[in-house]
């Protein structure tokens, strides 16, 4: 053990001092390249992150002498990496299309020219063209969602509905709860008291909002009579919760939307889904079960609906309400509904999503697109990839994978389909992740049973000769 500690201090003390380190060649040869505070900054680190892999026991002397050969080339990395805009573009290959951390929903072609065209100028946000007076954001979108709707199969009556759009489905959520519900109860399923990513917990949020939660029924059971029961003079909304995340299954019993909004009607208390997926097209197309849906939910007669525009709706991050005139207008005149309300572009990228429906176009929505990708599709674009890998250091081979929309839309469904299984011989699963996301540009993976995947139906087509050639550059310097 005291051998241990000794080696590990004698390693330790081969490292550089930074001073030392900036004043040499060839790290001095970099402040041609950045300023001194950015070399020395990415020195510190590297310096560091080797230090502790010593301390961890990650390198002996051999290894220590070839990290430090190639000091020079980590810390430029260091440094080009720590100089460039830090929202990049990765490419997904985790095969969970929906991915929340990688931005969920990319956008289509027709949604980006869009955004590029009202961003690089001025726009008539809320300004009325035919009047020439002040206009109101939310007619760019209001008209188009309630025809989209209403072609799905909503069957609603324009006259008596309205939308609205503000920056998420979250922020729509509390300004609903917030407009209608203050300082009266809210009914909510004990089933339905979900947590969703990023600690959104509907008994804080419904606290938030100043509204008073009354729970009812029970985690696996509620019926429609424990809802009745629950009236009182102060409730002001029953309230529906898409479980995103998780199912319940085996001895369950839940009212359906149709029995929620009749009971609603019967005792003058408006009925709120928050449905969330912002789903319109049929699932069962792709060999999954049916799911919550936005069209079923709007159709069912409920007095408001809440979705995201960035799940299965294959739009931008905002959230979508959809409800009787007067509640709408409630919410519009709340003070905080200019807190939640989203840009420019996020208006002009969800027109176009909104458009591409209206036409029967939803295929070039890229998330719609990718749940439609076959399992022979993606047997050949893997093959294709290993063929490439055939004289590399790494082992590539066709594996069976089953992949996720994700995004908390479809719990429990997978989609079947084939990944490139990756192996390096000298390189764990975790190093060989880590160099994946320090490619240009960067990859983000998943493993199993200790092997790296790299599911394409999340990776476009045309990323694939990127990817490929990428890999090749990283077989070499492995």
């Amino acid at each position: 053990m005291l051998k241990d500690v000794a080696q590990t201090e004698d390693l330790c003390r081969q490292l550089p001092q930074l001073g030392r380190l900036l004043d040499g060649e060839p790290v001095r040869a970099l402040l041609d390249r950045w300023p001194r505070e950015v070399v020395a900054a990415a020195a510190r680190h590297v310096l560091d992150e080797i230090r502790r892999e010593v301390l961890d026991g990650l390198l002996n002397e051999a290894g220590l002498q070839a990290r430090l050969r190639e000091l020079d080339r980590a810390i430029a990395e260091q440094a080009q990496r720590t100089s460039r805009l830090s929202l990049r573009r990765v490419i997904n290959a985790t095969g969970v299309i929906l991915q929340t951390n990688l931005g969920r929903a990319p956008l289509s072609q027709t949604a980006i020219r869009n955004m590029t065209q009202v961003a690089a100028g001025y726009s008539n946000l809320e300004f009325d063209l035919h009047t020439g007076k002040r206009g109101r954001r939310d007619d760019h979108a209001e008209a188009l969602i309630l025809r989209v709707l209403a072609a799905r199969g909503a069957d609603l009556d324009p006259s008596g509905y309205a939308a609205m759009v503000l920056n998420n489905c979250a922020g729509a959520t509390f300004l609903a709860l917030n407009s209608l519900a203050e300082g009266g109860e809210v009914i909510v399923s004990r089933g339905e008291l979900v947590e969703i990513g990023g600690g959104f917990r509907i008994p804080e949020i419904l606290r938030k909002s100043g509204a008073i939660l009354r729970e009812v029924g029970t985690t696996n059971r509620t019926r429609i009579a424990d809802y009745a029961r629950a009236i009182t003079p102060e409730t002001r909304l029953i309230l529906r919760v898409h479980r995103s995340n998780f199912r319940i299954e085996g001895f369950t019993a839940q009212p359906g939307l149709d029995e929620l909004a009749a009971l609603g009607r019967e005792a003058g208390v408006p009925v709120f889904e928050d449905q969330g997926t912002g789903c319109v097209v049929r699932l069962a197309e792709i060999g999954m079960r049916e799911q919550s849906n936005w069209i079923r939910s709007v159709a069912s007669g409920v007095s408001l609906v809440a979705a995201s525009g960035d799940k299965l709706l294959g739009g931008p991050q905002c959230g979508l309400l959809v409800g009787q005139c007067r509640l709408i207008e409630q919410m519009r005149t709340n003070p905080l509904a200019r807190a939640f309300r989203p840009g420019k572009l996020t208006y002009a990228a969800l027109e176009a999503t909104l458009l591409a429906y209206l036409a029967d176009q939803e295929k070039t929505l890229p998330a719609i697109a990718m749940m439609h990708i076959t399992a022979p599709e993606l047997r050949t674009r893997c093959q294709t990839l290993v063929d490439r890998l055939e004289a590399s250091p790494l082992e590539a081979k066709v594996v069976p994978v089953r992949s996720v929309i994700g995004g908390g839309t479809t719990p429990g469904a997978v989609l079947r389909g084939f990944a490139v299984a990756l192996r390096h011989p000298a390189m764990r699963e975790e190093y060989l992740l880590k160099a994946l996301r320090q490619m240009d540009p960067p990859v983000i993976a998943r493993t199993r049973r200790g092997e790296v995947l790299l599911d394409l139906r999340t990776v476009f087509p045309e990323e694939d000769e990127a990817l490929a050639a990428e890999l090749v550059k990283l077989e070499l310097t492995a």
